[in-house]
Formats: C-alpha cells, sequence, structure tokens
C-alpha cells in the first residue's frame, strides 16, 4: 500500500483498509483461500509473513490477515490492527491433540491458554490469565455446533518452541519440559498451540475482542496409546467455523 498518515509498519496498512472483524491464520498461504468466503475480496498488502485482504460478510467489512508462527508476529498483528480501527479477532489455525478425547480433525476452541511462552510477560504478569472473550467463543461455539462438527472447548498450551515439544527428549531443559508437559496432561489441557495466549494476552492489554477455533493435526498421547487415526491437516471446519461465528457476531453486534 502506499499512502502516508498512519500506515503501520509491520503489517503496511491503514485507517479504511480493514474491517472492525479480523480472522488471523499464521499462514500467509491460508489467507487467499480464507477470503474466498468474503464477498469481493480484495489483496490489501503483503509485507513480510503478514497478508492482508478485505471483503465483505452479511454486508460488513472483515478483513483476513496473516500472522505468522508464534506470538512475537501474532501481537505485532493486533497491535497494529488495533491501531486502525479492528476490535474483533478470531484466531483460525492448527494445532496437536493433547486430551485423550481430542481426535484428528477436529475442531477446538480454545477458552483459555497456558501462558508457556514469552510474548505475554512484556504485557501481563504471569498471574494474569491468557482468556478468550466469551462473546467471539459463544459465537464459535455456535458455530460448530450449527455446522455439525465435533468440537472440544477449553484450555490450550501455548510455547515459543516448536521443536522443544516435538522432541523434548533432546533439548537441554528436558526434566522441565517433560514434567510440564504431563503437568497439561493432567490438568486436561486440550491442546498444543503457539499463539492463542500472546493473542489472548494483548487483546486484554489493548480491550478488544479475541477467540481462537483450531483444527487439530494429530493427536500424539493417542498414537502413543495406539489408538490410530490418520493425519488431517484440512482446515476447512476451522475456516468455516470462524466464518459462522463472525456472521453471529456481526447479527448481534448491530
Amino acid at each position: 500500500m502506499g499512502g502516508s498518515g498512519n500506515v503501520q509498519y509491520h503489517i503496511q496498512c491503514k485507517t479504511g483498509d480493514v474491517g472492525r472483524y479480523c480472522i488471523l491464520p499464521g499462514d500467509p498461504g491460508r489467507c487467499a483461500k480464507i477470503a474466498e468466503y468474503l464477498e469481493s475480496p480484495e489483496l490489501i498488502s503483503q509485507n513480510r509473513e503478514f497478508t492482508t485482504y478485505t471483503g465483505l460478510l452479511e454486508n460488513v467489512r472483515v478483513s483476513v490477515v496473516s500472522t505468522g508462527i508464534g506470538g512475537p508476529s501474532a501481537s505485532i498483528a493486533m497491535e497494529e490492527l488495533a491501531a486502525i480501527g479492528a476490535d474483533t479477532f478470531i484466531r483460525v489455525g492448527t494445532c496437536g491433540g493433547i486430551n485423550m478425547k481430542v481426535m484428528s480433525g477436529d475442531c477446538v476452541i480454545a477458552t483459555g491458554a497456558v501462558r508457556m511462552e514469552g510474548t505475554s510477560r512484556e504485557y501481563a504478569p504471569i498471574e494474569f490469565p491468557a482468556v478468550a472473550d466469551y462473546g467471539v467463543i459463544s459465537a464459535l461455539v455456535e458455530g460448530a455446533s450449527a455446522l455439525g462438527y465435533r468440537w472440544h472447548a477449553g484450555v490450550v498450551q501455548c510455547k515459543d518452541s516448536f521443536y522443544g515439544q516435538h522432541s523434548p527428549e533432546r533439548m537441554p531443559v528436558s526434566y522441565e519440559l517433560l514434567e510440564k508437559w504431563e503437568a497439561w496432561k493432567r490438568l486436561g489441557v486440550l491442546a498444543s498451540e503457539m499463539e492463542s495466549a500472546a493473542l489472548y494476552t494483548v487483546a486484554s492489554a489493548l480491550n478488544v475482542r479475541c477467540g481462537t477455533v483450531l483444527s487439530v493435526i494429530w493427536n500424539q498421547e493417542r498414537k502413543a496409546a495406539g489408538l490410530f487415526e490418520e493425519d488431517c491437516h484440512e482446515t476447512a471446519s476451522a475456516i468455516k467455523t470462524a466464518i459462522e461465528a463472525l456472521r453471529i457476531l456481526i447479527k448481534r453486534d448491530i
């Protein structure tokens, strides 16, 4: 985007480029796919990991903005989008199941997130919980139910190191990673991902709304127990749930 004024440094968007409602995938490659669910989508900008489309849903402007991997870039996206008028965010992504009831292909709706990452600590003391906006979560649950998807609502775990989760035994701090993973299991944590803890904490700091819906790729605990199911790399269920939730929120907000 060209122009001057309040063009945001990283996302390269300004006031008027995005709607108040934003869908936040991690992968820039998913943005065009999600934007197809909007009417008259327009590519607004592409810079670094941030790709932005804006279109219409229920005659209201809605944007799709990728955040990259992890809390630091996700928080940048939310900060800059909020600065130009966005106030409602739904993260759409993938996760790995932890709880034994969570199967590949299911949807996980994150009511809260374990803050096992660094970004949120620069916004709030660790005692402060990373929790979703209730209105957004209720819309996601309603949307997933209406679409007939198998869903779970509860706490997810967020980390900064992908390989710290997937190869904890080779890390110098393996003792800590393995013991905490056992704690998450005992506490009924549903799944592991990388962005919601930061997004929820930043949303609290900025007084904006945020929720998360995730497609489950696999569940390593189920595999370890011999409960085999094919990995699922399809994200359509999470995307469609987010779109349906936004329809619900738009109608509620009128």
